[in-house]
């Protein structure tokens, strides 16, 4: 009875446990948040547009029509002025019809030119609601599915023409330019509290942004280098986070895909941040270096990022030069063997680090790094010969080896003598015996003991050779030999057995 009875009583609206427990979870920030920007929103005399999907334009819409100028309405009512005409932004046109849309999208381009102006000369501090409605604006417009890579056809190319970047254009770009143009401007903008931006220019807004790196137009990649740059100079919360990102996108690249259109411009933005370390080097930005910056000399299309990672290694050796010697047996770990312009690539950036290194650190990692520079020596490509050669044009270096002549006189001086004596190109036999008078003049009593065990060396494996060729004859008349006699034996074996079948029966 009392059942029936309850069971009749109106029941609350109260939501579930399990949606107030998330609410308190949150610790009802979301709540507040909300109804405040609500409220404002309302006081503003706009809709509330974060209640509803971002609005798509698919064909000719009636409703999209320009708002007023900023200068034909008083000051005090800009800023709901504002809020609306980022509201406008929000919808998205088609631009691969270039007939499609053209008022409205004309109409978007000149609110953004307007909202770039007003954005840059605003004098009064921007309200929390007009933050959001501008992150909401920038992510609509500029966070999309990029288009599938095309450069990179395969894992093998070596390298690309920078010409080809200008094919690869953004059909959107005439609304995505001004769109990080506002943006730029109101990362860097006085007026933005950044502790109230952060609110809405979140990790996972920052993470989206780093995502478009990979975009095949060079033009964007360079506003969101821009971007990234201030944003990292802005908000030093975010800075661990970004170069852990930086990070991530770097061993994807190095250890899975080797296809990236941004690498370049990461890589520069990490100069910027290399140049700031303070000393001494954190033992992470160590461990940064050695995997993520050294490792990116291992993809084939290394020549399309090498100036701005040359930068880099160079910025950490001369914060700390007792990291040549890392460095030095890095680039050793991953020399090329094959691919000749990489070779030449990476002679150029040992001379640089070369150049910084210490007596110390060089002495540490001198004689595996002359094993391969006597390799390049002796390369039959003749560029590579050649550069390996004019390394003994920089006078630190020359230093370095007269310090340590007795350990490196003898490991490049059969490589030299080899060019001496058959070197097909005339300017790397000439270079060659530049370098020889230098080792000369260095000591001569070594370069004479170097030349004689050279001599016997060379004597040796002349008599080697013989005593391996007489082998040879020997084992070819063995062989004959052994041709004509088989059948011989062959028959023996026969009657043998014809002999020994007789028998048993």
């Amino acid at each position: 009875m009392i059942k029936h009875i309850l069971g009749r009583l109106p029941r609350s609206s109260k939501p579930p446990k399990s949606e107030v427990s998330n609410n308190e979870a949150d610790g009802g920030a979301n709540t507040s948040t909300a109804s405040a920007s609500l409220v404002m929103h309302n006081r503003l005399g706009a809709k509330d547009v974060r209640l509803t999907p971002f609005p798509v334009c698919s064909g000719a819409d009636t409703s999209f029509e320009p708002l007023p100028s900023f200068r034909d309405v008083p000051s005090s009512e800009r800023p709901n002025l504002f809020i609306r005409k980022l509201d406008l932004c929000c919808v998205v046109f088609d631009f691969s019809d270039a007939s499609k849309n053209v008022k409205e999208k004309e109409i978007k381009r000149q609110t953004l030119v307007e909202l770039v102006d007003y954005v840059g000369s605003c004098t009064s501090k921007f309200s929390e609601f007009a933050m959001e409605e501008v992150a909401r604006m920038v992510a609509r417009n500029i966070f999309r599915t990029l288009l599938p890579l095309r450069r990179h056809e395969a894992s093998v190319v070596d390298s690309y023409d920078a010409e080809d970047e200008e094919q690869a254009m953004e059909p959107s770009w005439p609304h995505l330019q001004l769109v990080y143009e506002l943006f730029l401007r109101f990362i860097v903008s006085s007026e933005v509290d950044p502790k109230i931006c952060k609110r809405y220019v979140k990790q996972s807004f920052i993470h989206r942004l780093m995502g478009l790196f990979d975009s095949e137009d060079f033009r964007e990649r360079e506003y969101l280098k821009t971007i990234l740059h201030r944003v990292y100079g802005k908000y030093m919360s975010y800075r661990p986070f970004i170069r852990r990102t930086i990070s991530h996108i770097f061993y994807r690249f190095i250890f899975e895909t080797e296809k990236h259109n941004g690498i370049a411009e990461l890589l520069e933005i990490l100069s910027s941040i290399i140049n700031g370390y303070a000393l001494p080097v954190k033992e992470e930005h160590k461990l940064f270096l050695v995997r993520a910056l050294i490792p990116l000399h291992k993809p084939t299309c290394v020549s399309a990022y090498h100036r701005q990672l040359n930068g880099c290694i160079i910025q950490f050796v001369e914060k700390d030069f007792k990291l040549a010697d890392t460095i030095i047996r890095g680039l050793l770990k991953y020399w090329p063997i094959t691919n000749s312009h990489k070779e030449v690539l990476f002679l150029n950036e040992l001379e640089e680090v070369l150049e910084l290194t210490q007596p110390a650190e060089f002495q540490r990692c001198m004689v595996p790094l002359f094993k391969r520079i006597g390799q390049s020596l002796n390369s039959p490509h003749f560029q590579v010969a050649e550069r390996a050669l004019f390394l003994w044009n920089n006078d630190h270096i020359v230093n370095l080896v007269a310090q340590n002549r007795a350990v490196i006189i003898p490991l490049v001086f059969a490589p030299l003598e080899k060019n001496i004596q058959s070197h097909w190109n005339q300017a790397v036999h000439s270079l060659t015996l530049n370098v020889r008078k230098i080792l000369v003049e260095m000591d001569q009593e070594l370069f004479l003991e170097c030349k004689r065990k050279f001599e016997e060396d060379k004597a040796k494996k002349i008599e080697s050779n013989e005593r391996r060729q007489v082998v040879w004859q020997r084992l070819e008349a063995l062989a004959l030999s052994n041709q004509t006699e088989k059948p011989k034996e062959e028959l023996l074996l026969l009657k043998n057995r014809s002999d020994l079948l007789d028998k048993v029966h």
